[in-house]
Order: structure tokens, then sequence, then C-alpha cells
């Protein structure tokens, strides 16, 4: 109740809530996307560090909020929650294609770009049904990136997402559990062999881990624990092949 006092005195954020996670929670996620790609974990908390501490990102998404037509339920904090590990995960498999369904004020999107340019490679294609998505994705972040409008599995089935193999997806949309299988069963031939699939909603459904023991593949949770805030938070469920942690 003091956590929820506090966010309704000082927060003017009503849905999308941001936050960041819990230091014990930082290193769970650590060990989580070291699993994921493979990676060291040391390796991979140098990625978090490295997010946390890039004030030129921070600086352009807090402009980027201060200016976005949807300022009044924003507040200008840059908390990334979940989407510093998205950030480690590219840093990590340093995908030449990544694909992101449901880009909402492109915070995320902006991270994944962020970290495909310290990779020097790569790009990503994102798609929501809503006109005003992706207000953040500013330069130079929008230099890597090809937001589209329009309908998830429209875009699945059109030339942007087949242009090459997915390497890396994230499954934001968030609609309903049919509609992410139907995302799911429509990317699986688009995928690379050693493609990671991530998901923001295997803490409310088992579409994704269904469908990775469906294609015999890897699946894994990790749970959010957000810092002094009364929201629990989400998560990110990933599916991945073995021969990715060789």
């Amino acid at each position: 109740m003091k956590q929820s006092a506090s966010w309704l005195l000082h927060s003017r954020e009503l849905v999308h809530y941001t936050y960041d996670l819990e230091p014990l929670n930082l290193e769970h996620l650590a060990w989580f996307v070291s699993t994921v790609t493979g990676s060291r974990v040391d390796e991979v908390r140098g990625y978090l560090t490295e997010l946390r501490e890039d004030a030129e990102l921070r600086r352009i998404v807090v402009e980027g909020l201060a200016s976005s037509p949807r300022r009044s339920t924003t507040d200008r904090v840059v908390r990334y929650g979940r989407r510093i590990g998205w950030y480690a995960l590219v840093r990590a498999l340093r995908p030449e294609f990544v694909v992101e369904t449901g880009t909402n004020r492109g915070l995320g999107s902006a991270v994944i770009a962020a970290a495909l340019l310290r990779n020097g490679q790569g790009r990503l294609a994102t798609v929501d049904i809503d006109d005003r998505s992706g207000e953040l994705i500013l330069p130079p972040y929008d230099q890597v990136v090809e937001r589209v409008v329009g309908d998830s599995l429209d875009f699945l089935a059109g030339p942007v997402a087949r242009r090459q193999p997915i390497d890396l997806l994230f499954v934001d949309t968030g609609y309903t559990p049919e509609h992410e299988r139907a995302e799911l069963a429509a990317v699986t031939p688009l995928l690379a062999p050693h493609a990671v699939v991530l998901a923001t909603k295997t803490y409310m459904w088992r579409e994704l881990s269904r469908w990775a023991e469906e294609q015999q593949r890897e699946f894994l949770h990790f749970g959010e624990q957000p810092h002094n805030h009364w929201y629990r938070g989400v998560g990110i469920g990933a599916s991945f092949p073995s021969l990715v942690r060789a």
C-alpha cells in the first residue's frame, strides 16, 4: 500500500509501467541470458552495466518522453525493466536480423537498436497496429530500425519479415494467447536454424513453451521483480535451440 500511494503521488503512468529491477533479480537475469546465449555470465553482467551507463541513450529517450504526444501519461525517467535483458541478448547473440512484434512507444526498439549499433551489425524490423507507436525510435537509433504500422500477422506474411532469415524474434503484441500462437506459427518457417524467440506473456500463458516443445527446442522463463514498485512485473520467456548453448 505504501508503494501504491507513492506511485499515485509521483507517477504519471497509467499503463505500460516502467521500473528498475531488484539487484538480485538482475543477477538472475544475467544467468538467464548466459544460459540462453551460451555466453559467460561475467560477459553478460558487462552488457547489463553497459546499458545502465549509456548516458546518450538515456538522454535521447528522456527528450523523446518529454516531446511525446502521450507525455501526460509518461514519467520522464528512463527505467528499462526487462528490456535491459533484451539489450544483453542482442549484444551476446550479435544477430543480423531482428524482428519485434509490438513496438508500442518504442523504448524496447531503442534499446535493441542501441545494442545493434554497439555490435556494429544487424537491423531491426518492428511492427505495431497503432500509428502512434515508435515515438522513442529517434536518431541515431532509427538508422538501424524499419518501423511498420499494421497487423503483425500481415507483417509476418509480407516482404519485410521475409527479407532474410530471422535471427532473433521479440513477441510483444500481447493481444491474446490465440494471437501469439498464430504469430509463432507464421514465423516458424522464417527463423534461422540458430534463432532465439522471446515473449513477454509467458507469465500468463503457455504458448511459447508449447511451441518450443513442438519444435524440439529449449524453453526458459525469467520473472521480473520490480524495484520499489507496486506492479509485480512480467518477464522474458525464451525458446532457443540446444546448439545455442553448445
